[in-house]
């Protein structure tokens, strides 16, 4: 059987952590950063982890992450 192909739009945007979850960055920082408050952009900054229903989906286009 051939090699599974990863998805590489998926390995661009998305990481595991050491514990296995699926390590995503936030939306709405890209434009139109005037009208957001400074509190808003900076923990737009952070990376938080998918919920379990979108990781299932993430992981069958990352196969050997």
């Amino acid at each position: 059987m051939p090699k599974m192909k990863t998805h590489r739009g998926a390995a661009k945007r998305f990481s595991l952590t050491k514990k296995g979850r699926v390590k995503r960055s936030k939306a709405y920082k890209s434009h139109i950063l005037t009208k957001k408050s400074a509190k808003r952009k900076r923990n737009l900054r952070k990376a938080t982890v998918m919920t379990k229903a979108d990781e299932r989906r993430v992981r069958i286009l990352l196969p050997y992450a």
